[in-house]
């Protein structure tokens, strides 16, 4: 029997949104290993043009990706949820090498598996270049804030 992440399916509304936050707290760590126990051995995923499979490949995008993606940080919003699926959107903020900023935003399909850990995650994400002074996600780094807006507040 593998580990449960609570909260399991099948989800109400208020569980879908407990998870999605749960998802984003675990992301702003930016700790991939950390993170990559919240998939099955053996999830699936598609971002953007790249394909993972399994725990060990997810690790070593989200490192790729965190040493690429610098200053990050990222609000998760539930979009829609069924009993054992996920649909959210997100926006993050974040600066290449040069200092050059960034908001990237994106949906995601999530499908979990009774225990609670996510098996298949499809991801489509837009970059669009900002400048520094337009930044909005400037809660320090780690977990957002609970008062801090989340993405509709933000007219995002």
């Amino acid at each position: 029997m593998g580990t449960q992440r609570p909260p399991l399916p099948p989800f109400t509304r208020e569980s879908a949104i407990e998870k999605v936050r749960l998802a984003e707290d675990g992301w702003n760590s930016r700790d991939p290993a950390k993170v990559a126990l919240a998939y099955t051995e053996d999830t699936r995923w598609r971002n953007r043009a790249e394909f993972a499979n399994g725990r060990e490949e997810v690790e070593e995008f989200l490192t790729r990706k965190w040493n690429r993606e610098l200053d990050y940080r990222l609000i998760k919003e539930l979009w829609a949820y069924t009993d054992n699926r996920i649909a959210v959107r997100y926006a993050y903020e974040w600066h290449d090498d040069s200092g050059n900023w960034f908001r990237s935003y994106g949906n995601e399909n999530w499908e979990f598996d009774a225990d609670g850990l996510m098996q298949r995650r499809f991801a489509c994400i837009n970059d669009s270049p900002i400048k520094e002074s337009d930044r909005l996600f400037r809660w320090p780094l780690g977990r957002r804030p609970d008062d801090h807006p989340g993405l509709s507040d933000l007219g995002l």
